[in-house]
């Protein structure tokens, strides 16, 4: 069973890779993302450098929900997802494995150019070592929070815009202890553990229900 759900997260992983919202592209939005916002804001370099996690983990976040809604709707439409049901493994495990496939695919590469987006906006090297920290330790939950909402578009045979809607809402308290934890080495009051441990916390909580709630969802598409 482990062969086959490592096998499973490696053909999302690479089919992530090659498709439309694969890492290049979720690096490139991440880019734009960091290097737009400074002109909106101005050249007040103190000011991008406070508010700069908080561009970091916004700009993740929107770069995550690309390409999530294709994450089960090609497993349907190529019969992998019928081979799923037929195969015997935990329905529940399926999604865990895709979802870290996912992962793989479009979180890791961002939490591997958030230190070099991050020196754009001037963030001095240890509150920009605490952005990479919260965004590897948060953005496995953006993406298992995605792929419920990923699994409930199954039934609906669209995803796109519809995805992102369902999944905005349930993102924020990720948006929001990951921003306070990187915040905490700029400006305080706040220390840092506090809300980095919360986030470890809806991390793992998400790795738990997020593969009930999707598997539960999958289900009731295929009936």
């Amino acid at each position: 069973m482990i062969g086959a759900l490592a096998a499973i997260t490696g053909r999302t992983a690479l089919l992530s890779l090659r498709g439309s919202g694969g890492a290049f592209v979720g690096v490139v939005f991440f880019l734009a993302v960091v290097v737009v916002v400074p002109f909106g804001i101005g050249p007040d370099l103190n000011l991008l450098a406070r508010i700069g996690p908080a561009i970091l983990w916004i700009g993740a976040l929107f770069a995550t929900l690309l390409g999530l809604d294709r994450l089960f709707q090609d497993d349907r439409d190529d019969g992998s997802l019928d081979l799923f049901f037929l195969s015997g493994l935990p329905l529940e495990l399926v999604v865990l494995a895709k979802a870290v496939g996912h992962w793989l695919a479009t979180g890791l590469p961002l939490v591997i150019a958030a230190p070099v987006l991050g020196l754009l906006l001037g963030i001095a090297p240890l509150p920009l070592g605490a952005v990479t920290l919260t965004l590897l330790a948060g953005t496995p939950a953006l993406t298992l929070i995605g792929a419920i909402g990923a699994s409930l578009t199954v039934a609906f045979n669209r995803g796109g815009l519809l995805v992102a809607v369902l999944v905005l809402p349930f993102t924020i308290p990720v948006l929001v202890f990951g921003v306070s934890a990187a915040s905490a080495t700029i400006v305080g009051p706040v220390p840092f553990l506090p809300p980095f441990l919360i986030l470890l916390a809806l991390t793992l909580v998400s790795a738990v229900v997020a593969p009930i709630a999707g598997a539960a969802a999958l289900r009731s598409s295929m009936e």
